[in-house]
């Protein structure tokens, strides 16, 4: 698909004689839903002969009664090439901040901006680095990889494409960053973080920044009602920050789909590790029933995160739950679209003759 810029504008030539004209109205990233409900849209058809490059949409009349109704991963594409527009021209409102926060997901961002006092400028990650592939993640290639692994494996109600450009516009979020900022990066030791810390460090490689490190331990960064000042920062110092550079680069050049944050390090796990303890918990909760009826799975998740001392991503469960359905090892009562709305059993053998 051709585009050309006539700032606020984007042209996209998505058929052979049709514009699209998008107007850019603000400078913070959007989302695919952003596009279809707020966007700014006009269409415009060649004149026979006029090519696209010499295409300028205040020299036309747009079409009058038309509708957005394009494909997905065209849509998906507009989202990428405006955000990558609206980077390129971005003029940061945190120079009025003195520093800048990093955390490992949006609740925790939530539980600091609360914590902290104005004016504060806080950046969650949206992304559980801890489960699926991180091949090649500062690459699109590697990206648009991982994604798909989680559309096809993690049901956790999120629209797909919702969560691939909060991902994206959180990446470009940590670019933006002006140089002269202080950033704090906060983490805990459990493996989301753990994983989270050495991609925003391998993002914040060529910065000048300086950046602290703030440990809260076993703590994860989502607890409310936090006193920021019983942690102690510690200054990042630039051989420290390579260490975490290369450590993200092995991870970067794995592909498997399940980490655990064992002996102080991130170590790759077979992704059946908790089958056994699933099936195990879920005959345990038959012989507590007293015969072997369905259970719901949000119920047998439950259980599972109390005999686990640190347990995966609840999302991961669940997918390993259905991997045990589809492998005809529990039976399966409704539709799985989420945890709640399906109920398992263990299948019963069937008699011998």
């Amino acid at each position: 698909m051709e585009t050309m810029m006539h700032y606020p504008f984007i042209y996209f030539l998505y058929e052979a004689n049709q514009v699209l004209v998008y107007k850019i109205q603000t400078l913070n990233y959007i989302t695919i839903d952003d596009v279809i409900k707020r966007g700014k849209w006009e269409a415009y058809e060649l004149q026979p002969f006029e090519s696209f490059a010499a295409f300028y949409h205040e020299r036309s009349s747009p079409k009058e009664g038309w509708s957005l109704m394009v494909e997905q991963n065209h849509l998906n594409l507009f989202v990428d090439i405006i955000n990558d527009t609206i980077q390129q021209r971005k003029v940061l409102t945190t120079t009025t901040v003195p520093m800048v926060h990093i955390v490992c997901s949006e609740s925790a961002a939530g539980s600091l901006r609360v914590a902290l006092a104005p004016p504060k400028y806080v950046i969650g990650f949206p992304d559980d680095l801890s489960i699926g592939p991180l091949w090649k993640l500062n690459e699109k290639r590697g990206q648009a990889f991982r994604h798909e692994w989680l559309m096809e494996n993690i049901n956790d109600g999120m629209d797909d494409f919702v969560k691939y450009h909060q991902f994206m516009n959180t990446i470009r979020e940590i670019q933006d960053i002006p140089r002269h900022l202080p950033i704090y990066i906060w983490y805990g030791d459990n493996i989301e973080e753990q994983c989270g810390l050495r991609f925003f460090l391998y993002l914040l490689r060529e910065n000048t920044n300086e950046i602290y490190l703030i440990n809260t331990g076993k703590e994860r960064v989502s607890i409310r009602h936090w006193n920021v000042e019983q942690y102690d920062k510690i200054r990042l110092t630039a051989n420290t920050h390579l260490i975490f550079q290369q450590q993200w680069e092995r991870l970067a050049r794995t592909k498997e789909v399940l980490r655990l944050w064992l002996h102080q390090q991130i170590q790759a796990v077979p992704v059946n590790t908790y089958d056994a303890l699933i099936v195990t918990k879920l005959e345990q909760l038959h012989q507590q029933q007293g015969n072997t009826d369905f259970i719901q799975t949000g119920a047998l998740i439950s259980e599972l995160l109390t005999k686990i001392e640190a347990p995966p991503n609840i999302f991961f469960l669940e997918y390993r739950i259905r991997y045990l359905v589809y492998s005809g090892v529990f039976e399966l009562k409704g539709i799985p679209k989420s945890m709640h709305h399906y109920h398992v059993k263990m299948r019963q053998k069937p008699l011998q003759q």
